[in-house]
């Protein structure tokens, strides 16, 4: 499932009435026509603000609106115009419109707006409608609606790393050791079903974001196994660091079936930095961990992967070589720009 969803609606202000005034003063016995025009309604704008991180407050409020335009008023006064309503939302939100699934716009950059409902115009005082044939007009008209909406709003992840493999590969616990976070464990596949953010402290004043991703099976990018809700978080990841647990008699199948369901998801996801983690070493035999080691090194290099290693969360062997694998994958990432890939179209 998505890290964040929610629903919303939205409606722009009304536009204020004109007015239907005559102008009345001493000694002016014919004053005409002086009712101004309504104010414009508030416009309704979503905005991107990175101090946020979730959807959750949308679940508690579901209606929003924009101030309405005033009235117009007498001496050709025009209304003031209604109050813009600004919603910030998290980076990297994507904003579809309810029921046609139509994307609308994806949020990524702090500050970026998006106009997504105009406040509607307003009615027009009697003073507009005189003419030479009628000089003192009785006539006015009302504002008109703003636009109103339906959206649906879906929070990805935006990681620098994403920690992607099968079920059971160990990306929970490697999380768990190199950050804060506390992911659900346990020894059954599925384990995790909606990503887990966490930070890893590299050294030197440094850090970047890693993502739990929840596990991938063969025919994922078809949707198997709640595939394509699962491969959209990797969409907003700057590199990939693939996870092959150790005991896995086939590592190197698990990897080609990794490495097709990105490619046949998106080119992009394909094209990602990556490099490749032997997990669970704990548990097997040098031989074994000698042998597999060197299928998943080779298969690795002959991609262009960064580089394969040896790790154990639960020993902690191999840990500070991960901090500064992690490193470097972020600075490939960064590299390639591969942290905005900019408008998506959802799978249906």
């Amino acid at each position: 499932m998505f890290l964040d969803v929610a629903t919303i609606r939205v409606a722009a202000g009304k536009g204020g009435n004109g007015c239907t005034s005559t102008r009345r003063e001493k000694f002016v016995p014919r004053g005409g026509p002086d009712g101004g025009n309504g104010g414009r309604g508030g416009d309704v704008w979503l905005v991107a603000d990175d101090s946020l991180s979730t959807l959750l407050d949308f679940r508690y409020r579901r209606e929003y609106a924009a101030d309405d335009g005033k009235a117009g008023g007498g001496n050709r006064r025009t209304g003031a115009d209604g109050d813009e309503l600004v919603i910030p939302v998290p980076c990297g939100t994507s904003v579809l419109q309810v029921p046609e699934e139509k994307v609308l716009v994806d949020l990524v950059d702090s500050g970026q707006r998006f106009l997504l409902a105009s406040g509607g115009r307003g009615g027009r005082g009697n003073w507009e409608f005189r003419t030479a044939r009628n000089q003192t007009p009785m006539k006015s008209t009302a504002g008109k609606p703003g636009d109103a909406i339906e959206i649906r709003l879906e929070l990805r992840l935006i990681a620098d790393i994403g920690l992607v493999g099968a079920p059971n590969a160990g990306k929970s616990t490697l999380l768990s050791v190199l950050t804060a976070a506390r992911p659900k464990i346990a020894n059954y596949p599925f384990t995790t079903l909606s990503p887990n953010l966490g930070i890893v402290d590299l050294g030197e004043y440094r850090s970047c974001t890693l993502a739990d991703i929840p596990g991938l099976i063969e025919g994922a990018s078809d949707g198997k196994g709640l595939g394509h809700e699962f491969l959209k978080h990797i969409e907003r990841t700057g590199a990939l660091l693939l996870l092959v647990a150790g005991d896995d008699e086939e590592p190197v199948a698990a990897l080609d079936m990794l490495y097709g369901e990105l490619g046949q998801y998106g080119e992009r996801l394909a094209a990602l930095p990556f490099a490749a983690l032997l997990t669970k070493a704990d548990i097997l035999d040098e031989a074994t961990v000698a042998e597999r080691l060197a299928a998943v090194t080779a298969w690795c290099e002959g991609r262009g992967g960064l580089r394969t290693l040896l790790v154990s969360a639960v020993r902690g062997d191999g840990l500070p070589q991960v901090r500064q694998l992690l490193g470097d994958l972020r600075e490939a990432g960064a590299a390639d720009g591969q942290a905005d890939p900019g408008p998506w179209t959802p799978t249906a």
